[in-house]
């Protein structure tokens, strides 16, 4: 017996350590998101955004901490399976009243399966599916912040409640008007409540964490009336006198599923109990996966295991098979999508045509700088993944073939489990949320116009909004210091909002590390009739005028295009984003429209952090 309770000393020894090494990540997360409170209010914008960058790389940084402890002091992947299986074991009773369980079993999980052989990665060593609860978690200290605050506001006095809530938060820089901003607020609350009378559970419910983003603040909670709950956000800024205004007022589900879009940076919110953020935003938000809002959060490692366990549970319950996506095939990744499943996965081809210059890790560089990048709602979010696992049987045999024809390095056909299933299993996948391809749209809306009158109408104004939402796109990249490089209609997706999002990025570059040229002059007649270039080109040259013959071949596109963005055509624009960049201003893009700002705000915010939609 003494064999066995060794085993089960070393087994809680390296389940100790994994709950240290979790315990020490979150703390530093917390901590990080904790100070974007001080950093807004002296407006400390560089110091966030590097914040924001930096935060994400924390969890792969504890990961390899933890597993390099694991090997130094247990010799960790020498221990027999049998002690793994205690570890979970041990590690399960350490979960009880931890107020981050959700997380530390991701952890656990990303730990083990860095030291374990993939044929190990099941039930009795992972956690596949969760052991213990996340419902009803709450910090019981006494000195706790709840996660959220009530408010029982009463009719005729209903900016004095809005005023308390927002001093609640105590934030340590004066307001220009702040009792203005509360009157209009609870104006605007009233209205959408309408004719109703307020019931007995009449209230006002708030997140006590702040969202912050880049240079905005999010007040987050809900208006609850009888049987009626309306979403609410209030975004607070710094005006062009330093003081703080509240923005805009954004209600309902849509304005909130906007706010917390996959394309967007990661919030800082400071939480002891993640998943009952989760669980509030859910119920603003039901048509958001709760992998989404963790993603939302900052907890992107999280958001994958979700994301993952909907994907598997997808799979149980389908039938359709992969394919080749819809669309012109691009150049360097070769896409495919399940039709019943709303994301399109991404392979990174093993060769390129010339005109491609790169490799796979300048487009892996790619993809990391657009996760750690403001992404002001023009770029999607990607999911990451490694050795994924798929059945054989739900591929058409037309994508095998493209991926063994493009990708053969990143493919593996076999039954690596010895169960007797075959598997497709790609050595590394992106995964992004599915859209219409701008090209797609504009074509539907090209297909209609010489129907009848009605149908003629809606789609020109299809192909009016979808061209003038592309311009809008390429400027909100711009003054985020982003060149998107290849701009063909195709690299463009619809969102299910009308928003025109950038999803390519193996050409993307710094606007500041790009320079914007005029074409030279023709030397001589020669030039001028020649169809080749006559002048140099760097590698880094960009040459605005150009854009046209590439992009407005369609004669409605371009007199769309000419009526809202002939500025992008301009050298002086791209010029002038570079200059203000290099001043070091910093340009926020806020998710929402004009028409949600309060009336005094609007003269008050600085003009060039004018939200956008």
């Amino acid at each position: 017996m003494f064999p066995q309770r060794l085993d089960s000393t070393i087994a809680y020894a390296i389940a100790k350590a994994m709950m240290d090494g979790f315990n020490r990540h979150y703390q530093l997360f917390r901590s990080e998101s904790a100070r974007a409170k001080h950093r807004f209010e002296v407006a400390d914008w560089h110091g966030q955004q590097r914040a924001q960058r930096e935060r994400i790389e924390f969890y792969d940084l504890r990961v390899k901490e933890c597993v390099a402890r694991l090997e130094k002091e247990f010799k960790a992947g020498e221990q027999p399976m049998d002690v793994w299986q205690q570890v979970k074991l041990h590690y399960i009773g350490l979960l009880v009243d931890h107020h981050q369980p959700e997380l530390a079993e991701t952890f656990f999980n990303s730990v083990t399966t860095k030291i374990l052989h993939r044929s190990y990665f099941q039930n009795d060593f992972i956690f596949v599916r969760p052991a213990v609860s996340t419902e009803y978690i709450e910090d019981s200290e006494p000195s706790a912040r709840p996660t959220y605050r009530a408010y029982y506001p009463k009719r005729e006095a209903f900016a004095a409640t809005v005023l308390q809530m927002v001093l609640d938060f105590d934030l340590q820089r004066p307001f220009e008007h702040l009792e203005h901003d509360v009157a209009a607020i609870a104006q605007r609350m009233v209205e959408r409540l309408g004719a109703d009378r307020p019931r007995a559970n009449f209230q006002l419910q708030v997140l006590s964490g702040l969202f912050f983003r880049n240079k905005g603040a999010y007040i987050v909670g809900k208006l609850i009336n009888g049987f009626t709950e309306v979403p609410f956000a209030l975004p607070i800024l710094h005006n062009r006198q330093g003081r703080l205004v509240i923005d805009a007022t954004l209600f309902g589900e849509d304005d909130l599923l906007i706010l917390f879009s996959f394309a967007r940076a990661y919030f800082m919110v400071d939480m002891e109990v993640p998943s009952a953020y989760v669980q509030f935003l859910r119920s603003m938000m039901p048509r958001k996966p709760r992998a989404e809002i963790y993603n939302a959060l900052g907890l992107a490692k999280q958001g994958k295991t979700l994301f993952y366990r909907d994907f598997l549970a997808h799979l149980r319950h389908s039938s359709d098979q992969f394919r080749i996506a819809p669309g012109i095939k691009g150049m360097v990744m070769l896409v495919f999508d399940l039709p019943s499943f709303p994301f399109v996965f991404k392979v990174i081809k093993d060769f390129y045509p010339p005109q491609k210059d790169t490799s796979r890790e300048q487009i892996k560089g790619k993809y990391l700088l657009v996760k750690q990048h403001d992404r002001v709602g023009r770029m999607a979010d990607t999911l990451e993944y490694s050795e994924v696992a798929f059945p054989r049987a739900r591929f058409e045999d037309e994508l095998i073939a493209e991926l063994q024809k493009f990708a053969p390095s990143q493919l593996e056909i076999s039954d690596r489990d010895g169960d007797g299933q075959i598997e497709v299993i790609l050595k590394h996948v992106y995964i992004e949320r599915r859209m219409i391809p701008l090209n797609i749209y504009l074509q539907e809306a090209f297909d209609s116009l010489d129907a009848g009158a009605e149908q003629a109408l809606a789609a020109q104004e299809q192909l009016e909004r979808g061209v003038l939402e592309y311009g809008n796109a390429i400027k909100d990249l711009v003054a985020a210091n982003i060149f998107p490089g290849d701009m063909l209609w195709k690299n463009f997706g619809v969102t299910r909002h009308g928003k025109v999002v950038f999803y390519d990025y193996d050409e993307i570059e710094y606007i500041t590390d790009c320079k914007f040229r005029r074409v030279p002059a023709p030397r001589n007649e020669e030039d001028e009739m020649s169809g080749d270039i006559w002048y140099s080109v760097g590698p880094l040259d960009v040459f605005p005028e150009t854009f046209g013959p590439f992009l407005l071949g369609n004669v409605k596109v371009r007199e769309a295009f000419m009526r809202h963005h002939a500025d992008l055509l301009d050298v002086a624009f791209w010029q002038g984003h570079q200059e203000r960049i290099a001043a070091g201003h910093v340009h926020d893009v806020f998710p929402y429209d004009r028409d949600r700002r309060l009336p005094r705000a609007a003269a008050a915010t600085p003009a060039a952090s004018a939200p956008t939609g």
